[in-house]
C-alpha cells in the first residue's frame, strides 16, 4: 500500500479549513460511515486537485485492501481527526 497520499490527506485532516473539513469527512466515512457520517462525492469539487487526486488514489487503497484505517495501523491519527471534527461541537 502506497502510504503517502493518505499521509498527506491526514495532514490536511487536521487543518481548519474548508477542505479539510472534506477530507476529513471522507476518511472518516472510510473508517465509520454509520458514526462519523458518510461522504457526499460532490463535495470533491470543493478540494484542491491534487487533493481530489490523494483522494483517489487512497480510494484505490480501500479497495484493494478491504481494510478499515484502524487495522492498518492508523487508529490514532482517526481518532485525533475525530476529536477535531466530531467531537468539538
Amino acid at each position: 500500500m502506497n502510504t503517502a497520499p493518505l499521509q498527506r490527506l491526514m495532514r490536511i485532516a487536521e487543518g481548519d479549513s474548508g477542505q479539510s473539513r472534506v477530507v476529513a469527512d471522507f476518511l472518516l466515512a472510510w473508517w465509520n460511515a454509520d458514526e462519523y457520517g458518510g461522504f457526499n462525492l460532490t463535495d470533491v469539487w470543493a478540494v484542491d486537485e491534487r487533493i481530489a487526486e490523494d483522494m483517489l488514489a487512497v480510494f484505490t487503497q480501500i479497495v484493494l485492501s478491504r481494510s478499515y484505517p484502524d487495522t492498518l495501523g492508523y487508529e490514532k491519527e482517526f481518532e485525533s481527526i475525530v476529536s477535531w471534527w466530531r467531537r468539538r461541537k
